[in-house]
């Protein structure tokens, strides 16, 4: 049984965000002159450095409990857009609450005056990076007698879980659909149901009681991942799941449907690869996949890669490669998971080195960054 969660104060309070914004961004050393100089006006991105344009896209990681000197520079320059933490970054509350501070204040001195987008995965059950709500699981939950509300708790939960250190985004909730007892999703009870209405009730109860918690809720893996079978995990390797756009869309999507009149902050792509809609690349690197969310779905905020190193992408070559063709497909955010900081600083890079070439298109490109800043400046 649950025990109830324990109100957190909110330790660890950003210290940045408290410049206004201009298209999703707030620049420091802006002179006023600069503001009211006369002709067309420029997108707020060009007084950034190449590199710093680009970090609006990449969320970097780290190993162990202490941040490496590289990443706090990369956040101290603004060459990044924040930072994803695992177990072993978080020895206890206390400690993670102090990284987090310490982040913060380096980001003081950043250009782009918005707080760094600080998350985690507390899904619930077995799934959790804090000690703490949500204990349940997806499938606890499901399996209640008041599953909506179970659900609403444990949203409730992990937003003042995450918010008491400071963190301010969730991947959470997930929103597949499983098909039978022990497939990948039910196996690590990740899945409310094999319902998709009662997918979409759990799921839009978590994204609006983490949301009021101040923490942004993500939706995951879209389309879905619950027609794959216990040994189809992307993480390890290549994955198609043979699903009909007919099921796609009237089963694994409903739950999207509904998070996104939730209004979700987020949506996670998987890495699968759904033939019934592009048969040729893993979601997270097709523009048809990113289109059908953002066209027929109608989401306009923030999507994210599931983890850039997953083994799905094993035929997509270096990071460098990935993380173009990510950004080209249509992905917000980057999601460089590896615990190597080395590993963000070299999708900045190539994505840097993509917008100056021309292999990305800059509108295109600062149009994501202005999303991802946007998220970023409501958390504030």
């Amino acid at each position: 049984m649950s025990s109830t969660p324990q109100p957190l104060s909110r330790r660890g309070a950003l210290l940045a965000g408290t410049a206004a914004l201009a298209g999703g961004l707030g620049l420091a050393g802006r002179t006023d002159a600069a503001v009211r100089s006369p002709g067309r006006a420029r997108s707020p991105l060009a007084a950034l450095t190449p590199a710093q344009r680009a970090g609006q896209r990449v969320i970097h990681s780290y190993a162990g409990l202490t941040p490496p000197a590289g990443l706090m520079d990369a956040i101290r320059q603004g060459r990044t857009a924040g930072v994803i933490f695992f177990g072993e970054n978080i020895k206890n509350l206390s400690q993670i609450d102090g990284v987090i501070q310490a982040m913060n204040e380096a980001n003081a001195s950043a250009p782009v005056k918005a707080p760094l987008l600080l998350m985690t995965d507390q899904e619930g059950g077995l799934v959790r990076r804090l000690p703490g709500e949500p204990v349940l699981s997806a499938k606890e939950v499901g399996a209640s007698t008041d599953p909506e509300g179970q659900a609403e708790f444990t949203g409730s939960g992990a937003g003042m879980n995450l918010a008491g250190v400071g963190m301010n985004v969730n991947l959470a909730p997930v929103l597949d659909v499983y098909r039978t007892a022990g497939d990948f999703t039910d196996q690590y009870k990740r899945s409310y149901s094999k319902d998709q209405a009662a997918v979409s009730a759990c799921g839009s109860a978590f994204v609006t009681a983490q949301q009021d918690a101040g923490v942004a809720a993500t939706a995951k893996h879209f389309p879905g991942l619950g027609a794959a079978s216990a040994g189809q995990n992307t993480d390890l390797g290549p994955v198609t799941l043979t699903t009909s756009a007919a099921t796609l869309r009237g089963v694994d999507e409903v739950p999207y449907r509904a998070a996104i009149s939730a209004g979700t902050k987020l949506v996670m792509l998987s890495w699968a690869v759904y033939p019934a809609l592009d048969a040729d690349r893993p979601a997270g690197l097709s523009a048809t996949v990113v289109g059908e969310l953002r066209n027929r779905l109608g989401f306009t905020g923030v999507t994210v890669t599931d983890a850039l190193e997953a083994g799905a992408l094993q035929a997509y070559g270096s990071t460098a490669k990935r993380s173009v063709l990510a950004a080209a497909a249509g992905m917000d955010l980057i999601l460089c998971s590896a615990r190597d900081a080395d590993q963000g600083a070299e999708a900045v890079t190539a994505l840097s080195e993509a917008l100056a070439a021309g292999t990305l298109d800059g509108a295109a490109f600062d149009a994501g960054a202005g999303r991802v800043n946007a998220l970023r400046a409501g958390l504030s």
